[in-house]
């Protein structure tokens, strides 16, 4: 088991990209935010989509203390003078009615160009605008988003059972999606289409969320970061004050531990490659 200490440093960041939190669904580790959204400290918070699931909340209303806890979180760090931009995604696509509005200090945008320390500049966007499912077949990508449902519900159950028996946090439907030959192509030709629209707009690369699937890697050329999620693998990534990015996996820091708790602090990982090494699995190593 990783060696857990409560007491630790805050570190301060320049930009923290987070995406895919699903606010108002089951699945979404609003513990986890939190701890992580303590340890960070960023001049600049920008939440690339589906931070509120819309889609389920129409279904069944589900918004227990925790989402509460996440949106008091964010509102408190921009009325401290974090700014953050809110670019929403499919799942929060009611609030693409408001481009350029503020709510409690945080700002909406559909998409924007983000210039780095270093002064590269990225596309920053859900992504959910060059995935032909939900574009032009709605009732299916409602069909796949309930199906997505019955597998983070397997996840809880099994992820019950393996804390029980001391086993880290595994994603069952996180491992089910890559086993399918048809999302690993999906998640392929995403990427390019994404990374065309980067070079499109004449920028280094590109930020995005949508696909739960958190990577930074070259795509033709393109810098290609994926933010990940927070119901499977909980993922961020994060800008130095140097320009340089780092992909973190903060649900792997707390190995068997039920409830997670802050670490103390480590070598961070930076990277322009898609083998990126986290620092949990090197310091359990």
């Amino acid at each position: 088991m990783i060696p857990v200490s409560i007491e630790t440093e805050t570190r301060h960041v320049r930009t923290l990209f987070i995406s895919d939190v699903h606010l108002g669904s089951k699945a979404a580790k609003t513990d986890f935010l939190l701890d992580f959204l303590r340890y960070y400290e960023a001049e600049t918070i920008i939440l690339v989509g589906d931070i509120v699931d819309g889609w389920r909340l129409k279904r069944s209303w589900y918004w227990p203390q925790g989402c509460n806890d996440v949106v008091q979180k964010l509102l408190r760090k921009a009325r401290k003078g974090t700014r953050i931009i809110y670019i929403p995604g499919n799942h929060d696509e009611f609030l693409r009615d408001f481009p350029g509005m503020h709510f409690g200090g945080i700002e909406v945008a559909d998409r924007m160009i983000f210039e780095t320390a270093d002064k590269k500049r990225y596309l920053v966007l859900h992504g959910d605008q060059f995935d032909v499912v939900v574009r032009n077949a709605r009732l299916l990508a409602y069909l796949g988003d309930w199906a997505y449902d019955m597998a983070i519900a397997i996840n809880v159950v099994l992820s019950a059972v393996r804390r029980r028996l001391g086993l880290r946090y595994w994603s069952f439907s996180a491992w089910a999606k890559l086993q399918v030959k048809h999302a690993v192509n999906f998640i392929g030709e995403f990427q390019k289409v994404v990374a065309e629209e980067a070079r499109r707009n004449d920028v280094d690369g590109v930020i995005c969320g949508h696909i739960h699937h958190a990577v930074m890697e070259n795509v033709e050329g393109i810098h290609y970061i994926n933010t990940g999620d927070w119901v499977e693998s909980c993922t961020a990534v994060v800008e130095n004050f140097d320009g340089s990015f780092e992909l973190i996996e903060w649900g792997k820091r707390y190995g068997a531990a039920t409830e997670p708790r802050l670490l103390a602090p480590m070598e961070p990982i930076r990277g322009f490659s898609s083998d990126v090494t986290l620092a949990a699995e090197r310091q359990s190593a």
